[in-house]
């Protein structure tokens, strides 16, 4: 059971690139992540206020790390995500999120100051390859064009390392702040910091009429960003991770790029092209270069994984 929940928490997380791919081509991305972390909150505060009362004194201890996560987490990692989408495929933003691993192993490196191993080095350079390879579409003369790359291919760039930072700040994380209240006022937290940023985009780009709100199609996709990414995710995940532990589980994270890929070529009509593959493949690579190292320093401190299944 643990890794039926697992796999469908990492399976959401993976069509919110499909969904939100579809979505924003007939609706302002600023609108949709606004909607979608304001219901959202409304839902998790309601379902969670139990837990969100019993934490508040940790909560508002811990004020300044709970908005910083939930910027990252919330705001930038969706938005970015949604206005990128705008302008590539969902299977590249895919691609790029698979690079978080690498990208939140140079982080810990960085800022940190974690010991970095030779095999994560080597980690880094194949995950990097992999997203080169796929911006020059696999060819050397490609390379020329990197310097006007598709803006939609920098802002899903933006979201993956928006997600990068949030996995590698959740260190900093109360552990004795439950995750059900951490998620709820996450939420909260985040619909509020949308609120202004939202309102300056309108002035700038108002929509011509809210008709395309109203269809069904946007809101049932909308509803399945609410239910499935936004919530059920979080509830499936913290409860696997809870069960089989934050080594074991750690390795279904995986499949969020692996499903979003694939969605995309079975919903989307997009084309799989060679180089796509040859892409997957060296961030692969890279991915398990850098896990290999990872998961043996969790197993010699169990501290670190304590945290990581609070989360």
């Amino acid at each position: 059971m643990p890794y039926l929940c697992l796999a469908l928490a990492a399976m959401f997380w993976g069509g919110n690139y499909v969904v939100g791919h579809l979505l924003v081509a007939h609706s302002n991305p600023f609108i949709l992540t606004q909607a979608r972390w304001l219901i959202t909150a409304l839902l998790l505060c309601a379902l969670y206020w139990r837990p969100i009362q019993r934490n508040w004194s940790l909560i508002r201890q811990n004020f300044l790390v709970v908005a910083m996560l939930s910027l990252f987490g919330q705001v930038l990692f969706p938005l970015t995500l949604y206005i990128g989408l705008q302008y590539t495929s969902s299977l590249n933003a895919a691609i790029y999120m698979s690079t978080t691993p690498a990208m939140v192993l140079v982080i810990n490196v960085l800022i940190f100051k974690e010991h970095i191993h030779r095999n994560s080095i080597w980690g880094v350079i194949f995950s990097t390859l992999g997203v080169v390879f796929l911006l020059a579409k696999g060819h050397l003369s490609g390379l020329a064009g990197l310097a006007s790359l598709n803006r939609g291919d920098l802002w899903t760039m933006g979201s993956a390392l928006s997600w990068a930072f949030y996995c590698a700040f959740l260190r900093l994380k109360n552990k004795q702040i439950n995750g059900q209240a951490f998620v709820g006022v996450s939420s909260l937290l985040g619909a509020i910091i949308l609120i202004p940023v939202t309102l300056i985009a309108l002035t700038v780009n108002m929509p011509n009429s809210i008709a395309a709100y109203l269809q069904w199609g946007f809101l049932l996709g909308l509803g399945y960003l609410i239910i499935f990414p936004s919530w059920l995710s979080y509830v499936f995940w913290n409860k696997g991770i809870g069960e089989i532990g934050a080594t074991r589980g750690e390795i279904y994270t995986h499949i969020i790029p692996l499903s979003g890929g694939i969605f995309s070529i079975w919903f989307t009509a997009v084309t799989l092209h060679w180089y796509h593959l040859v892409s997957a493949a060296l961030i692969i690579l890279g991915i398990w270069l850098c896990s290999k190292k990872r998961q043996k320093k969790l197993h010699q401190h169990p501290a670190v994984a304590d945290e990581v299944e609070s989360i």
